[in-house]
């Protein structure tokens, strides 16, 4: 059934609305140091065996009058990253063998888990962005009511979620198959993610 926040989605689509545009949601993005982690396999999450996680900090800019939601969602197109969805951030632990997944915090601020039970806590704000190799593990531990997310994912790849031991066979042969992304979600070719994800071993 359709969340509020995905009605709300189809109406700016359908009007246009409250939407920037593909063009001016890239001008809302703001060049930042991306701040990298990796993890290491925990027994239940394989996590990545070569590409790190990858956060752009304050990377959006909101302008007034255009909703939040519908600028990251814009921006993430406009760099190839699509499925768009906007929710929360599961509170179990889960991962995507078969896929990368951008998060595009819109609202509010939660507090996140990546890397499984063994990962880092990170507290996520209004204009993060979050890139997710196939196979990272996330779940959200607290967020306050208002924490609104947008997820996004490359063209290339199938949305799948795991979440038992009966996964991992399967995922840690699929997970280093999935190919790095053509485009950074938020800085497009030649955006950060490119150097960071072709370039570890």
């Amino acid at each position: 059934m359709p969340t509020l926040e995905d009605l709300k989605g189809y109406a700016e689509r359908a009007t246009g609305l409250r939407r920037p545009g593909k063009r001016r949601a890239m001008e809302l993005a703001r060049a930042r140091k991306p701040h990298t982690v990796r993890f290491k396999d925990d027994g239940l999450v394989p996590n990545h065996p070569r590409w790190p996680l990858v956060i752009y900090r304050r990377s959006v800019a909101f302008d007034e009058g255009q909703d939040p939601a519908a600028v990251i969602e814009d921006l993430f197109e406009a760099n190839g990253w699509g499925d768009t969805w906007r929710n929360g951030i599961y509170g179990y632990v889960h991962y995507h063998s078969r896929i990368h997944e951008a998060l595009g915090i819109a609202r509010g601020k939660g507090r996140v888990r990546i890397g499984g039970k063994n990962g880092k806590i990170f507290t996520l704000k209004a204009g993060d962005v979050v890139i997710l190799p196939a196979g990272t593990g996330h779940q959200c531990l607290s967020a306050a009511n208002e924490f609104l997310v947008i997820g996004a994912y490359p063209p290339s790849g199938t949305y799948d979620e795991c979440t038992t031991v009966e996964d991992r066979p399967r995922a840690l042969k699929t997970i280093p198959k999935v190919p790095a992304p053509r485009k950074d979600p938020v800085y497009g070719t030649g955006g950060p993610l490119s150097k960071l994800w072709k370039g570890a071993k």
